[in-house]
């Protein structure tokens, strides 16, 4: 196809070539965020298999490996069990729900220069982090009870 024959093809179907342009664009997206940020490498190991049933905060925001931001869009949560993690509905692709046990999650709190954060390094051998509020953490901590790691300093 010449470019002039593209051009008008482009102009006839518009309506139709733009919403698989942009679903094409909004899935892809999706996937190198989950592959740079680490959820992709966390859900080979730790995918929920069940509906999460505990203490859970939606609409929430964090920070993963420092590259992938998730601002609004996360879903977090804890139990005895382990910590939750779940992205919004229309950001859930190559994101399946997370349920990482709490023995194989460090936490570590830090100052930055308006709020105190708390980064959660979950997975044994992969070790990705995430970094979110500390009044959040505080949240979570509460609904661990004593299964809460032992924080690093």
């Amino acid at each position: 196809m010449r470019p002039s024959n593209f051009q008008h093809f482009l102009d006839q179907n518009f309506a139709a070539v733009f919403p698989i342009f942009f679903l094409t664009l909004w899935l892809s997206i999706s996937a190198v965020v989950s592959f740079i940020g680490g959820w992709f490498a966390l859900s080979k190991l730790y995918r929920a298999s069940a509906p999460f049933n505990g203490f859970k905060r939606k609409m929430q925001s964090g920070q993963m490996r420092r590259f992938s931001n998730y601002n609004n869009v996360l879903t977090l949560g804890a139990n005895r069990e382990g910590l939750y993690l779940a992205c919004m509905f229309l950001f859930r692709f190559m994101h399946p729900p997370l349920l990482i046990p709490w023995t194989d999650v460090k936490v570590q709190r830090s100052k930055g220069w308006f709020f105190k954060y708390v980064t959660f390094t979950m997975g044994r051998e992969i070790a990705i982090s995430l970094r979110i509020r500390a009044k959040l953490a505080d949240e979570l901590r509460n609904q661990a009870g004593s299964d809460w790691p032992v924080e690093e300093m």
